[in-house]
């Protein structure tokens, strides 16, 4: 089997493989966090920041939740960072956000964290439990400190060891696409899925420029 048939057919293997209840019990705490007034905090790191830069997109903009990611604000966190360490960066900048007891936390992370690999993880995921916020997550591996912690938590199953790490943040984005499209989450339609165009649409007459 060619690498392009392996990678695809692994694809598949997860996607059969997610766990369905676990996405539902997300959604659920996401209808809960937006009637409550809370506010979502997405952290990631590498890959899974960009990722959650996009999904602060589609939560703010679909789902109508006020979302935010440390991540988004380079000067804020680098200086943090230099500062401080890198170990305390989310929950320090979660303190500076007033994160509070009706706020979740959704985690982002191939591995989902532990002192040794992803401390910031495991640091801002404590103040949220000391604090009372929810924490959510979409995870890999054996889902790490998030999964101990999370009140829902998805956990990409591990089909191939090797390649964890472009599963995990691929099924990252196939998983919070499917809870800002979930009918009970989604408030606002998508551009392409409400244009209508009807498939008989001629293209629209041009003025003739010859000469």
């Amino acid at each position: 089997m060619s690498f392009v048939r392996q990678h695809l057919q692994e694809t598949s293997d997860i996607a059969a493989r997610l766990n369905a209840d676990d996405c539902e019990k997300c959604v659920r705490e996401l209808v809960a966090l937006r009637s409550r007034g809370g506010r979502l905090f997405i952290l990631g790191a590498g890959g899974s920041a960009a990722n959650a830069s996009h999904a602060v997109n589609d939560f703010r903009k679909i789902a109508g939740l006020e979302c935010y990611a440390p991540t988004d604000n380079v000067a804020e966190l680098t200086a943090r960072i230099n500062d401080d360490g890198w170990a305390g960066v989310f929950a320090d900048w979660l303190r500076g956000s007033r994160l509070n007891a009706k706020d979740a936390l959704l985690v982002f992370s191939v591995g989902g964290g532990d002192k040794n690999v992803s401390p910031n993880l495991v640091a801002a995921l404590a103040l949220a439990k000391e604090i009372g916020a929810r924490v959510l997550g979409i995870v890999g591996r054996d889902g790490g400190y998030t999964a101990k912690v999370a009140n829902a938590c998805v956990i990409v199953p591990t089909v191939n060891p090797a390649a964890v790490t472009p599963h995990t943040e691929a099924f990252q984005a196939v998983i919070w696409h499917l809870f800002v499209s979930h009918p009970d989450l989604k408030l606002n339609p998508t551009k392409w899925e409400s244009v209508s165009a009807p498939a008989n649409r001629q293209a629209p007459d041009l003025p003739d420029r010859r000469v």
